[in-house]
């Protein structure tokens, strides 16, 4: 009997064999199809803005080390006029080591040492933008097979470790500058005059940090492709494997192969009993201890809320500003160069049919309440009424505009403008004017559509319509978005 089953177990696993094997190539087909469909461009989108923000945080970097050294060897020799050994052992290491810390960025004495904690400098999308390619780096097998592509994959891994070793080498430097600038108000106190000096290093190390913070936004901007490659990649089951084994996350907990961690790798964590028990040793207040720092921290959180909404952008109280910054100073010119659009309607007269002015438009934001800029439109004509709909080209204009602030989504809006009516020359004995001119002044209403476009709606009024032949309406009503 014994002998009839296992013959019978033995021929349903020669039969299953094929079934199985079936199985496995199928999934791996399935896996390969989505991976294919990852586009090219994607590898060398990744690669291009990789190598972009490492130039861009090197030489940002490169910028606040000289300029922290040259304040460094002008305190000291203002130092050396009152006291020369103070000048020698405050500030020869540190102008030292500033020098270093620039030939290391720049890779002429090797990497600046970083601190052997968990960091993640470049954020989550990092993490996973430099995982995708190492992903897509050992899965050879499945891409679809093209010229190069192996090697493309190879470039932009790494670009991105290259990236991510230059983020942290600038953490470490952001940390350095913070120590150093602290290290120097103390030691300075005894002596007066230093105070502006200080003020400066601290709007350097301000701007520095907030910089580093603005090209990370930038890059954490998703591109097409980059949407369309993790959309596909996220949905393949071994890389979401992949993602366990070689995140951040995962090495800080040390998740090697499992979603938990490893009892052993836990050893010496301390328990919420323990920490409790710890807590009522030390602060002595028996059982109420826990209500006590529990009260302590609560008015610890207020406090750290009401300094978080005055400087959303900190992530480091040593980095708290001692002046007014400037909000703008960070961005680049094509940062605050916005753009959008308007229409404003006409109502047909003696002279005019009914127009559509059509216009764009670019502002460049020079404070955070205000902006300036230039722009143009085209007239389009519609006809005289319903019973006479046809199009026809009237002229254009150039415009020059401001826009200031004026409470919550409210702005004072004005401008001046040269509008070109062609068809002016019908007006009976040529009084008319080909170029009119238009002093605007008004308010507008700005509202968000989404995260990228915001709409506005002005009310103006032109205080030059009555120069005008023919006169025009002095009230002009548009309606347009910004992007």
């Amino acid at each position: 009997m014994k002998l009839i089953h296992a013959a019978i177990f033995l021929f349903c696993c020669f039969c299953l064999q094929p079934v199985l094997a079936q199985d496995i190539l199928a999934k791996k087909d399935s896996v390969a199809a989505k991976v294919q469909q990852v586009p090219e461009k994607f590898i060398s989108t990744a690669k291009n803005k990789a190598d972009k923000l490492n130039k861009q945080v090197t030489t940002r970097t490169d910028k606040a080390l000289k300029r922290f050294l040259k304040e460094e060897q002008a305190m000291q020799k203002k130092l050396a006029k009152i006291d020369s050994v103070a000048a020698k052992n405050i500030f020869t290491r540190s102008i030292d080591s500033l020098g270093n810390l620039q030939a290391r960025l720049k890779g002429k004495l090797g990497k600046v040492k970083v601190p052997s904690v968990l960091s993640q400098p470049g954020g989550p999308y990092l993490d996973s933008l430099q995982n995708s390619l190492a992903f897509l780096k050992g899965s050879n097998d499945l891409l679809k097979q093209s010229k190069g592509i192996t090697d493309k994959l190879g470039n932009a891994t790494k670009s991105m470790d290259a990236l991510k070793d230059k983020l942290q080498q600038a953490e470490a430097i952001k940390s350095f500058i913070r120590e150093r600038k602290q290290q120097l108000k103390e030691q300075l106190s005894q002596y007066t005059g230093f105070t502006k000096d200080l003020q400066k290093m601290n709007k350097e190390a301000y701007y520095y940090a907030q910089q580093l913070k603005e090209y990370k936004e930038v890059f954490k901007d998703k591109r097409k492709a980059e949407q369309k490659a993790m959309e596909i990649i996220k949905k393949v089951p071994a890389f979401n494997d992949f993602m366990q084994k070689n995140s951040q996350l995962a090495s800080l907990f040390n998740l090697q192969g499992g979603s938990s961690a490893n009892p052993a790798d836990l050893a010496g964590l301390q328990t919420r009993s323990q920490v409790e028990q710890l807590i009522q040793q030390r602060l002595g207040g028996g059982p109420n201890a826990g209500a006590a720092v529990g009260q302590q921290m609560a008015e610890a959180r207020s406090r750290i809320n009401e300094l978080k909404s005055k400087f959303p952008d900190l992530d480091n109280a040593a980095d708290m500003p001692n002046f007014k910054p400037k909000e703008l100073k960070t961005k680049s010119f094509l940062q605050r160069l916005e753009f959008g659009s308007n229409i404003q309607f006409q109502r047909s007269t003696k002279f005019f049919p009914t127009t559509s002015d059509l216009a764009g438009q670019v502002a460049y934001k020079f404070h955070k309440n205000g902006s300036a800029g230039i722009g143009a439109s085209y007239k389009l004509g519609l006809g005289t009424g319903f019973n006479d709909i046809h199009f026809s080209g009237q002229g254009a204009s150039i415009r020059s505009f401001i826009d200031w602030k004026l409470k919550g989504t409210f702005f004072l809006n004005g401008g001046y403008e040269q509008n070109y009516q062609p068809d002016i020359a019908s007006v009976p004995n040529g009084v008319g004017q080909v170029w009119t001119p238009s002093g605007l002044i008004g308010i507008s209403k700005k509202y968000k559509i989404n995260s990228k476009l915001k709409g506005n709606m002005m009310v103006l009024f032109d205080f030059l319509y009555n120069q005008h032949v023919p006169r025009t309406d002095p009230i002009k009503v548009r309606m347009g978005y910004n992007f």
